[in-house]
């Protein structure tokens, strides 16, 4: 940012420069708005980055977020953004033991497969027609909510009548998500996949009368109207830079280096003061829109913290130099590790890890899911890694609070890779280590995020990768008309931390943009 820059009033100052933040940014630039982006790092992207996290070799991950599912073709069209996702053919894959064999449930590969897959797997159940019952009636759902994200906030009694169906208004929305899985399955395997998506990021047990659970759920169920989660085409980084390429070309100034570090306001002014490596500053604006968590926020505003809801995931990006094999010889694993590969997450296993985390101790077994996300988009390989067979591997681990490695977090965070990755490889024909590659210095390809670190590198309280307890996608008493509004007139959530936020969306962006736009 030049220097006399900050000598000017802005229409807009944005703190934080996230993937919300620059999809604020280039509505609001887009619409004339005088928009200046304070970006803490001396990147853009936020937790929606790619990066090159192993010495010497071309490959660049997706480092902390990785899927998209929520985010509007909308958004895509209005800023005319040059970003492609990519389906996955398999949805998942999960290997068991039965009957002293192993075997597994492949989801995914046309409709046949699916279901002698469930056949295999469960014998006479009926199962596969439970599924289908469930995940359309999800489905439905999925139709009718997606498309109200990007509008002001419907009343609770308008959105269960946007839904038109009580039974699957009252399995979603009243009763705990365990609840309603106990009723529509039997087996324990087909039990736990489908509780997963209940807890990606949320500490919670399927029977939870708060019911976090359900929310997480349906955020993970409604996404594009359909509920698929796809690999962005040259990795997360490829979103966030054509983010920020559209709000530079529409006006905005994007300052990288710079941290806000107060905000205060009348309700019609504002003054945000910020540092950087060469000294400090304040810049004025009509309007400020805050994409750091509601935590933050009431830091730089002197307002009261609320409670930093704790993240509940450990992350680990791996580099392999060949795909492992299998115990299960049915399955290819090119598509095995296509989709979601879930490992010790048979619903009493997700139970009982859940109940060894709350008591203190790290799960015995911990459940985790994998991606592969070169076998869909290979274009995040270098060319001569692609030719030798290379492929990355993601391990988003659940039910590991925060808690959990306040203690010693290095030790810890050792600790649960070891056994995360032990229950992996009670899968493989192979040991995982076998196939890791190595970096220029000879390292294994392998890092491991706890919440802790993910809180120390990204300012995620608690290291929620939500910033904070997912809402309901309906107004309540205290979320205002876009679910963004703070106490204070002039400053407006964009973050995560906004109603109808969390995931890879540009939602809270959308909106915060639109609650100014209208205020104007």
């Amino acid at each position: 940012m030049p220097a006399h820059e900050g000598s000017r009033t802005y229409d807009a100052v944005i703190v934080g420069g996230g993937h919300n933040g620059l999809v604020a940014a280039a509505y609001l630039a887009r619409a004339g708005r005088s928009v200046l982006v304070l970006e803490r790092l001396g990147h853009t992207g936020g937790a929606a980055v790619s990066t090159r996290p192993f010495t010497g070799v071309d490959a660049r991950l997706s480092r902390y977020s990785y899927l998209v599912s929520l985010l509007p073709r909308k958004i895509v069209r209005d800023l005319g953004l040059t970003f492609r996702v990519r389906g996955r053919t398999i949805s998942s894959y999960t290997p068991v033991e039965r009957a002293g064999r192993p075997t597994g449930l492949l989801v995914g590969g046309g409709e046949r497969r699916t279901r002698e897959a469930f056949a295999r797997l469960t014998g006479g159940k009926d199962e596969y027609a439970a599924w289908q019952r469930f995940y359309g009636m999800t489905g439905r759902v999925a139709q009718r909510v997606f498309p109200t994200l990007t509008e002001p906030l419907p009343t609770r009694d308008e959105l269960r009548g946007r839904i038109d169906d009580e039974d699957a208004w009252r399995a979603l929305f009243e009763e705990p998500i365990g609840v309603t899985i106990e009723r529509e399955f039997d087996d324990d395997l087909v039990r736990g996949v489908v509780l997963t998506d209940a807890l990606i990021g949320t500490f919670a047990d399927a029977h939870d009368p708060d019911l976090p659970q359900n929310r997480c759920f349906l955020y993970h169920v409604i996404g594009g109207g359909t509920g698929a989660w796809d690999v962005p085409v040259g990795g997360m980084g490829a979103l966030t830079g054509a983010l920020a390429a559209a709000a530079r070309t529409a006006g905005a100034i994007l300052a990288t280096g710079y941290e806000a570090v107060r905000i205060d306001t009348d309700g019609r002014r504002a003054e945000v003061a910020y540092r950087t490596a060469d000294g400090e500053g304040v810049v004025a604006a009509r309007h400020v829109l805050v994409g750091a968590s509601p935590h933050e926020l009431a830091a730089l505003t002197g307002d009261p913290r609320p409670e930093p809801a704790e993240g509940a995931q450990l992350k680990v990006n791996m580099l392999l130099k060949r795909l492992p094999a299998l115990r299960d010889t049915a399955v290819d694993p090119r598509e095995a590790f296509a989709g979601t590969f879930h490992i010790a997450e048979g619903y009493e296993q997700l139970a009982a890890a859940h109940a060894e985390a709350a008591a203190g101790r790290l799960p015995a077994a911990p459940p985790s899911e994998i991606y592969c996300h070169s076998l869909t988009d290979p274009s995040i390989l270098g060319p001569d890694l692609v030719a030798r067979g290379y492929q990355t591997l993601t391990l988003f681990g659940l039910h590991t609070p925060a808690r959990l490695f306040t203690g010693d977090n290095d030790t810890v965070r050792r600790e649960l890779l070891k056994s995360a990755l032990a229950q992996l490889d009670a899968h493989l024909a192979e040991p995982l280590v076998d196939c890791l590659a190595t970096d220029a210095d000879g390292r294994p390809c392998i890092e491991a995020k706890t919440p802790l670190d993910l809180e120390r590198e990204l300012r995620l309280p608690g290291g929620n990768i939500f910033h904070r307890a997912l809402a309901w996608p309906y107004a309540q008493e205290d979320t205002g008309r876009w679910g963004v509004e703070t106490r204070h007139a002039n400053v407006v959530l964009c973050g995560a931390g906004a109603v109808r936020g969390g995931g890879v969306s540009g939602v809270p962006g959308h909106n915060a943009a639109m609650a100014v736009l209208e205020r104007d």
